[in-house]
């Protein structure tokens, strides 16, 4: 796995270090309720679908898909193969759900078959899988003025085994209009004798248009790429142009076909070879930390660029672009810092910390072109730390008051995992990760389309808060901006032991968390409260209260799908699509 090279910033103005609870409220929630002609297609786990990685896949499927370009419009596949859409203009006249497009293909024909999933991957355009293996490519003209039109398939290809459809893209390449597609599929690893004895797959397959010019539209597989896992993703999809791939999951994936050739893995002797030499070097006290950087020949002091903030550092020369520049590991003090031209071949950096006493691990955060060179020393301290793990007696330091540590007595808790859950960015081109975080504690919770003209966002756990992630590839030094809180929602959804599905509305205004049966819990953004309230332990006015409310659902199906718009919560059943009016 590549070592993390980056960290996901927090926004500080989003989080509130004073909130307090949800208050629940009673206000009933208006709840519609539609019955469906037919079942919904659900699959159900097999004998020999047994493993964690299968019920992550299949078993906690999503049924229902929400269409981001069109709000409040929903789709869904039926037990006749019909892919049906339900459109609300009036709560109170839904009216039928409306078929678009019917499958042809039968899937009890195929042992090992799947459930039908769907991506709208533009206005006009929506891939489907149909469980079988089959890769349908659907024009679908603009679905919310041509709701009576049905879908017409332009591409339709068996591309293997049964897979989902996790995610697709649709954008114009050269002139090319070309769509790139995301398949999962959980595959036996004949290999694996000690684990579970399956692997997971991610595919990304390229389909464009070869036909010529005045010529009638073919579309065809134009590339293929394959990588590979142990652990099913808890997020992966395709930036909007193709150019790359983001994957968060427990174990890391790595590219292994391109085509159906394998790829070479790169000798280690060439990787170091290639590897670049710093372009500056950094030395550190408890009180200080000095860099040098190294200069283009005939530099002088009024070609070098250089910007000192207490939290970022900038160094350039001329009109160039930026040798260094990034967020600082800690604040420094800028009117206590200077720098200096050395003998006409490098700059040097004097930083005072604003903190006397914890050293750093990195200069600029991200930034792995500098070399850290440390001092004799130090490294005479850091030797004495450690010699305790290569000394021949268990407890190299007798005068240490306490033992040392007896794994056996360690708790499993106490392991830290083999591989940490960790956020990768790939580059489309060289199959490289550019990006890597670890994300550590933070337990992933859902994701979500905010905007249909960027990839869909993701919520992790932070402490008891959840944070709302926005993957932005443009500029790659804010390649993830936290966009929203939702408070103490990590502590509350941890709580719910029947949790299935969690999701948030576009506008960030509620969270909600649906259980296996029945109940729907809504936990609104704090809003002014029209009466005066007072906090009796602290005797101080409440100008806010959070709310939380529970929905009841008249149904004793499982719920399949949950989706949220700004105004609406849509909840699939067995045989039930329920719409529930959040908002006004």
């Amino acid at each position: 796995m590549a070592s993390p090279n980056y960290s996901l910033k927090v926004n500080r103005q989003l989080l509130d270090p004073s909130f307090e609870s949800y208050r629940l409220s009673l206000d009933p929630i208006p709840t519609y309720n539609v019955v469906l002609d037919a079942a919904v297609a659900e699959v159900k786990l097999k004998d020999n679908q047994y493993t964690l990685e299968h019920m992550r896949a299949f078993g906690m499927y999503n049924y229902l898909h929400i269409d981001p370009w069109y709000e409040d419009s929903v789709y869904f596949v039926d037990c006749k193969g019909r892919v049906l859409n339900l459109t609300v203009t009036l709560d109170t006249a839904l009216g039928k759900p409306r078929e678009v497009y019917r499958m042809t293909s039968d899937p009890a024909v195929c042992e090992e078959h799947l459930c039908a999933s769907l991506s709208l991957t533009s206005a006009t355009w929506a891939a489907l899988s149909d469980g079988t293996g089959r890769l349908l490519l659907l024009r679908t003209s603009k679905r919310g003025e041509s709701s009576h039109l049905k879908w017409e398939p332009m591409f339709s290809e068996i591309v293997g085994e049964p897979f989902t459809l996790l995610h697709s893209v649709s954008h114009v390449q050269s002139g090319v209009h070309t769509m790139e597609l995301l398949l999962l599929r959980v595959q036996k690893d004949i290999a694996d004798s000690q684990g579970s004895g399956f692997f997971v797959s991610l595919e990304w397959i390229t389909v464009a248009n070869t036909a010529g010019q005045g010529e009638e539209k073919k579309y065809e597989i134009t590339k293929k790429r394959l990588l590979r896992g142990k652990s099913v993703p808890h997020y992966a999809a395709l930036e909007p142009q193709g150019k790359g791939l983001m994957v968060a999951s427990e174990k890391p994936f790595i590219f292994m076909e391109v085509d159906g050739q394998p790829l070479e893995e790169e000798p280690a002797e060439a990787m170091e070879e290639d590897k670049p030499e710093p372009i500056y070097f950094w030395r550190q006290t408890e009180e200080d930390v000095t860099v040098c950087v190294r200069l283009p020949e005939g530099i002088t002091k009024d070609d070098v660029r250089f910007k000192l903030t207490a939290d970022s550092l900038c160094i350039g020369v001329k009109d160039y672009a930026p040798l260094l520049e990034g967020q600082l590991h800690a604040p420094v003090d800028p009117e206590a810092s200077t720098w200096t031209i050395k003998d006409d071949k490098s700059l040097e950096v004097f930083l005072q910390k604003r903190t006397e006493g914890p050293m750093w691990s990195e200069l600029v955060t991200g930034d792995r072109r500098g070399q850290f060179i440390m001092s004799d020393e130090q490294a005479a301290q850091v030797h004495q730390r450690l010699s305790h793990l290569t000394a021949e007696d268990l407890n190299a330091n007798p005068d240490k008051d306490k033992p040392p540590c007896n794994a056996q007595e360690l708790e499993d808790c106490d392991v830290f995992p083999e591989d940490s859950s960790s956020l990768m960015r790939f580059d489309g081109v060289s199959l490289k990760p550019t990006h890597v975080v670890n994300l550590g504690s933070h337990q992933f919770l859902f994701s979500v389309d905010l905007n249909p003209s960027e990839m869909p966002a993701f919520c992790l756990r932070h402490d008891v808060d959840a944070l709302l992630w926005q993957p932005r590839p443009d500029p790659p030094n804010e390649m993830w901006e936290h966009v929203a809180t939702f408070n103490a929602l990590g502590y509350v959804q941890a709580s719910k032991r029947d949790k299935k599905f969690s999701t948030c509305a576009p506008n960030f205004s509620y969270a909600s968390l649906g259980e296996c049966l029945r109940r729907v819990f809504i936990y609104r953004q704090p809003s002014p409260v029209d009466t005066v309230l007072f906090n009796r332990k602290q005797g101080r006015q409440v100008g806010q209260v959070a709310k939380q409310q529970v929905a009841s659902l008249d149904s004793n199906d499982p719920i399949l799908g949950f989706r949220a718009t700004n105004e609406r919560l849509f909840v699939l059943t067995t045989n039930n699509l329920f719409v529930l009016k959040v908002n006004n």
